[in-house]
C-alpha cells in the first residue's frame, strides 16, 4: 500500500488464500479487472510451472515473461489478464528498499507498457545491492566492505530418547561414531560461531562423545521439562554480535553441511528472509534458522514444541530453501527408525569434507 500511494496509485482490495494453484485461479478471477494485479506467493516463483503462472494462465490471463537479470528481484513474473498488467512478486517486494520490483512497478503506474525486452535490458545496473540507498555503494573510496552475517549453531542434544524404549539414541553408533557427535561435526563444518551444544539427559556420557570437539557446552537442568526449556537455553548462550541462530537437533546425523550453508546463504532479514527453513519435496524440515529478532518471543516458549509455530505468525518473513537430500526430514526417535539404518545406508552417511 505505501509503495502504490506514494506512486499515487491505490490498493482497491486484498485476498488471500492457499498457495495452490486452483484456489489461487478462482481468486484471481474474483478480482476482475483492476488496473493491476499483484500476487505475492507464499513461496518464490521457482519456473513457469509453479503455482502463480500455472494458476494464471488457468484464470485465463497469459505469462509474458519471467525472471529478470536484476538483484534483488529475479524471480518477477510478468503477465497479462484482460489486457491488463498481472506481476507475481520476487520475495524482495516485503522489503521497504528498492529492488527490481520497483522499477517495474514505477513504470507500469506511469502508463508505461512493459515488454520482455525492457525487462532484459534492465541487466545493465541491475546490481540494486550495490546502489548507495541500499547500502552498499560501488567505489572504492565510498564502500565499505560488507559484513556476512554471524550465525550461531545451536544443537539440541539434551533430550531423554523416550520413545527409544531405553537407551540414549544420541549416543547410538551411525556409521562409526556417536550420532550426536555427527550433528555435532556438521555444525561445526557448516561454520557454525559459535557451536552451542544443550546437554541435559545423560549429560556426561554425551559430551564424552563429543571429546574434543571445539564447542560450548551449557547444561539445562530442566531437560525433563521438554524441548523449549533447551531452546531456550541455548539462545541464552548465543553472544551478542551473532545475528542469527540455526537451531539444529542431535538426532539427524543426514543432514550435511552444505545444506546448513544454503540455509546461511539464504539469510538476508533486509529482504524479508528472516527466517530460512529447508524443504524437501515440498516438506518443511530441520534445522531451521532464526533472526535475532525472534530470540524474545522464542524465550517465552514452553513444553515440549520448538519455535515452528513463529513461521505461521511470520510468513512474509519465512525463506523456504529447497534441499537435494532427505536429511533435513530424517530425524532417529524410535528403534526400528534406527534399524532401519543399514549398514550399506550408513555407509553414506555425509562426511566432514572441507571442499563439500
Amino acid at each position: 500500500r505505501a509503495r502504490l500511494e506514494a506512486l499515487g496509485a491505490r490498493l482497491v482490495g486484498e485476498a488471500r488464500c492457499a498457495h495452490e494453484t486452483e484456489p489461487l485461479a478462482a481468486e484471481i478471477g474474483k478480482a476482475g479487472t483492476p488496473g493491476l494485479l499483484l500476487i505475492a506467493g507464499a513461496s518464490a516463483i521457482v519456473d513457469r510451472r509453479d503455482v502463480i503462472p500455472a494458476a494464471l494462465e488457468a484464470a485465463g490471463g497469459t505469462v509474458d515473461h519471467f525472471g529478470m537479470p536484476v538483484d534483488p528481484g529475479q524471480l518477477l513474473l510478468l503477465g497479462r489478464r484482460a489486457g491488463k498488467p498481472v506481476l507475481g512478486l520476487p520475495g524482495c517486494a516485503r522489503s521497504p528498499k528498492i529492488n527490481g520490483f520497483d522499477w517495474v512497478l514505477q513504470r507500469l503506474l506511469a502508463g508505461i507498457e512493459v515488454r520482455p525486452q525492457d525487462i532484459m535490458r534492465m541487466g545493465a545496473g541491475g546490481l540494486l545491492a550495490e546502489i548507495p540507498t541500499r547500502p552498499q555503494p560501488r567505489g572504492a573510496e565510498r564502500a565499505t566492505t560488507p559484513r556476512a552475517p554471524t550465525i550461531a549453531a545451536i544443537v539440541l542434544a539434551a533430550g531423554q530418547s523416550r520413545r527409544m524404549g531405553g537407551p540414549n539414541k544420541l549416543l547410538a553408533d551411525v556409521g562409526g561414531k556417536p550420532m550426536v557427535r555427527r550433528s555435532v561435526e556438521t555444525a561445526l563444518e557448516a561454520g557454525g560461531a559459535p557451536v552451542i551444544v544443550v546437554l541435559g539427559h545423560q549429560r556426561e556420557a554425551v559430551a564424552a562423545a563429543l571429546d574434543g570437539l571445539p564447542v560450548r557446552f551449557v547444561y539445562n537442568p530442566d531437560f525433563a521439562a521438554g524441548l523449549s526449556t533447551s531452546l531456550k537455553r541455548g539462545l541464552a548462550e548465543v553472544p551478542g554480535e551473532a545475528d542469527a541462530a540455526l537451531v539444529c537437533l542431535g538426532d539427524m546425523p543426514f543432514v550435511r553441511a552444505a545444506e546448513l550453508r544454503r540455509l546461511a546463504a539464504a539469510f538476508n532479514p533486509t529482504e524479508g528472509r528472516a527466517i530460512c527453513v529447508p524443504t524437501r519435496g515440498g516438506k518443511r524440515g530441520n534445522p531451521v534458522l532464526f533472526a535475532r529478532r525472534f530470540f524474545a518471543e522464542m524465550q517465552e516458549l514452553a513444553g515440549d514444541s520448538g519455535a515452528k509455530h513463529l513461521l505461521g505468525e511470520y510468513p512474509e518473513l519465512v525463506a523456504e530453501v529447497e534441499m537435494a537430500g532427505d536429511g533435513v526430514l530424517t530425524d532417529i526417535d524410535t528403534p526400528e527408525s534406527l534399524a532401519r539404518l543399514a549398514p550399506k545406508e550408513r555407509d553414506f552417511l555425509p562426511q566432514p569434507s572441507a571442499s563439500e
